[in-house]
């Protein structure tokens, strides 16, 4: 039986990019990269494995073609997270962990998973979840984005056991007296969300039957992480070192296409050996 199992949602139908799955990044197919972080960390860990989640054919062809588990999931799901919990529902086992690793992921860092993983093992909580504690710099720039971007970005607020109180579109917490702030602080008090979930399998299953949150609504923030908070779950935040790296995100565009393949350029591919 699988403890931990990563499962990789990957659409076929794009609006913007049809057909993203199976184009080619640096010479690699995009689900081929995500599918090689994800069997990565499961050599790593003990009874972890991983699956491709699609509505494809065409992407269930290719996977066996290139060795890498998939399954058929329903052409009614509506976001990767109930992708992904269809994928888990068809399991024999019941995974202890699930971790979604969206198929529009090719540069995800293996350290942040590995991270994930860790901080699962070492504390009790219904959802794991990484963000970057921000420098200064780093806290300028995203306010920077703010001004031409201002839903591009999520911030925390954490208590002091880094358990989520909150997230936002907006930058939160507020900084009243930047230079005082400055002065005072080594690193601003700005965490940045990074969009990558692991649940225990009781969360994810519970999601579904949750009310929808006010704060989830794509009118208000949009965010909906914000429903496990709303019902009284745990949100563990995993503090993440991106290692000099330039996070990615997911892919939609072949304008971000292009994007990655200069992040590749510039920073060479994941050792993938070690």
């Amino acid at each position: 039986m699988s403890k931990i199992l990563i499962v990789i949602p990957s659409r076929y139908q794009s609006t913007r990019l049809p057909g993203k799955p199976l184009i080619k990044i640096s010479g690699t197919e995009m689900v081929k990269r995500v599918a090689d972080i994800a069997g990565y960390i499961c050599k790593k860990n003990e009874s972890c494995s991983y699956v491709v989640a699609t509505d494809d054919s065409r992407i269930i062809d290719f996977c066996r073609n290139n060795s890498i588990p998939s399954i058929i999931t329903s052409d009614a799901c509506k976001s990767g997270t109930e992708r992904c919990w269809d994928a888990v529902k068809k399991q024999v086992d019941k995974p202890e962990l699930i971790i979604n690793l969206q198929g529009d992921n090719p540069l995800c860092p293996p350290y942040i998973l590995q991270d994930m993983i860790d901080s699962w093992k070492k504390y009790k909580a219904d959802v794991f979840t990484p963000c970057i504690h921000l420098s200064w710099t780093e806290y300028d720039r995203l306010k920077k984005s703010k001004e031409t971007t201002p839903y591009s970005g999520t911030t925390v607020l954490v208590d002091k056991n880094d358990n989520a109180l909150a997230f936002s579109k907006t930058i939160i917490p507020t900084i009243r007296k930047i230079d005082k702030a400055k002065e005072m602080l080594i690193k601003s008090p700005v965490r940045q969300h990074i969009g990558l979930y692991a649940y225990a399998y009781s969360a994810l299953e519970q999601y579904f039957s949750l009310p929808q949150s006010d704060y989830e609504k794509d009118f208000i923030e949009g965010l909906e992480q914000m429903r496990f908070l709303e019902n009284g779950l745990k949100i563990k935040m995993v503090e993440v070192n991106l290692k000099g790296r330039e996070f990615s995100g997911g892919v939609d565009s072949s304008e971000d296409i292009t994007r990655v393949e200069e992040i590749i350029k510039k920073y060479g591919e994941f050792d993938l050996t070690s």
